[in-house]
């Protein structure tokens, strides 16, 4: 998206997301969340060892690491020159020559050669407002063969309007004091003022409009939501 009133992905990524210092304390802060289970999710939808797997917003690579274990081409995408050194680092020191890192977002992505087979992202959506993240996932359908699969993870609210404040409340009650452990009640409450979580009810009908089929979704404390989409 190159078009002068295209957004631009690399001021919606959040400053710290630019800190060496940052990065260094992004798994640890993240709770290192364990790949496994998603990368089962990805096989039981015949992704396999002859598969291409698009990670978007990669980060510092937890799930990029752990699927070119897997798979024969990943692509890991995110927008920091920050991530992205320090993840091709991690893949040149554990030896995975089929990584390939790119800077670049939802919206500035071009995938080269065959079509994917995958696209896993986690916890970057939120970065775009609702009409961003629309164009987004009809990229990331176009950039999926027919049969392709989208797993995502992401903050999205499973209340109603009038919930907010309950359901909001007692999700910055369960912060943690200590922000190099973890997310703070601050860290939180920015969160809700300047980034894009959007409500279920409207996200599941941009993923049908982008060409998908959700086939499994669950959520947690009405806030973490992880779809398994199919393109259609």
């Amino acid at each position: 998206m190159t078009r002068e009133w295209a957004l631009d992905e690399l001021t919606h990524a959040g400053p710290e997301h630019l800190d060496p210092g940052f990065v260094a304390g992004f798994d640890r802060k993240q709770g290192r969340p364990d790949p496994t289970g998603d990368l089962a999710v990805l096989a039981g939808h015949g992704v396999d060892e002859t598969s291409t797997v698009v990670d978007l917003g990669a980060g510092t690579g937890r799930f990029t690491l752990a699927a070119a274990r897997r798979f024969r081409r990943v692509v890991a995408v995110d927008v920091s020159p920050a991530m992205g050194r320090h993840l091709r680092d991690r893949a040149a020191e554990a030896g995975l020559s089929n990584v390939e890192v790119v800077r670049a977002g939802f919206l500035s992505y071009d995938h080269a050669g065959p079509p994917a087979d995958a696209v896993y992202t986690r916890h970057a959506l939120h970065q775009l407002p609702d009409f961003w993240k629309a164009v987004a996932l009809d990229r990331v359908a176009r950039m999926l063969r027919p049969g392709g699969v989208l797993r995502l993870h992401d903050l999205i609210f499973d209340f109603r309007p009038a919930e907010a404040g309950e359901v909001l409340d007692r999700w910055l009650d369960g912060a943690v004091d200590d922000p190099a452990q973890g997310y703070t009640r601050e860290d939180y409450a920015e969160h809700l003022r300047t980034e894009y979580s959007t409500f279920r009810w409207l996200l599941e009908p941009m993923l049908e409009a982008a060409g998908f089929e959700i086939v499994e979704s669950a959520y947690r404390d009405s806030i973490y939501g992880a779809y398994t989409c199919v393109k259609r």
